[in-house]
């Protein structure tokens, strides 16, 4: 998954982004209104975090752009504000959820799952032959047997099963599993293609991700 974390303490931000990178999502980061507003026009984000208070910008009435451009979106509101007329009026700007700083990881983290789980049209259990990925419990298994991933062996399986029998260039694969600014040039996506490969092609004889010459990789059961 992807998310904009729009905030502008860079320590917070940074802190954020850090938490959602360990629990397997690609981040972008926003330390104004304005790049808030460029990133969410060229990206598709599966959720987005944005601090109500912001240095050239009122985070509500970004709220209400970001529907009304893509309505289906999650946003979080994040603020210093707790008295329920604030809530009220984030909510009322378009908001899905409502964080009061200064919160726990825990907290956070439950809250992302939750708004992503509630507001996902995706299918939470992913198939390709037999090898499954349980989204909710982030199980990986193939023949029966729980494969062991890291976190962004699991990010990659995941972008890999979304898409089954579309071939994936490398640089799509750097936008939406690592971050925004990654090196396309770097051979990152060829050390992690060959680790999942050995995870889950190693030991089966029908071999699932295959390179494509020239674009990069894909994965199917054909």
């Amino acid at each position: 998954m992807r998310i904009l974390v729009v905030e502008d303490e860079f320590k917070i931000n940074q802190f954020i982004s850090q938490t959602l990178k360990e629990m397997g999502h690609a981040t972008d980061m926003a330390l104004t209104g304005l790049q808030a507003r460029e990133l969410f026009e060229v990206q598709e984000y599966d959720l987005v975090i944005l601090d109500v208070m912001l240095p050239d910008d009122d985070g509500l009435k970004l709220s209400r752009h970001f529907k009304q451009i893509k309505s289906t979106t999650p946003i979080m509101m994040l603020t210093t504000l707790s008295q329920v007329e604030d809530k009220v009026k984030g909510l009322d700007s378009g908001a899905d959820d409502y964080m009061t700083k200064p919160f726990s990881v825990d907290e956070m983290s439950a809250r992302v799952r939750a708004l992503l789980r509630r507001h996902s049209s995706k299918e939470l259990l992913l198939r390709c032959h037999d090898l499954e990925l349980d989204v909710v419990r982030r199980h990986a298994i193939r023949g029966g047997e729980i494969i062991k991933l890291t976190t962004k062996e699991y990010a990659l399986l995941e972008y890999f099963l979304r898409n089954v029998g579309r071939p994936l260039s490398r640089s799509q694969i750097t936008q939406h599993v690592w971050d925004l600014h990654f090196d396309p040039e770097s051979n990152v996506v060829d050390v992690y293609v060959k680790l999942l490969r050995k995870k889950i092609d190693s030991d089966f004889p029908k071999k699932l991700i295959k390179t494509v010459v020239g674009v990069g990789y894909v994965l199917s059961d054909e």
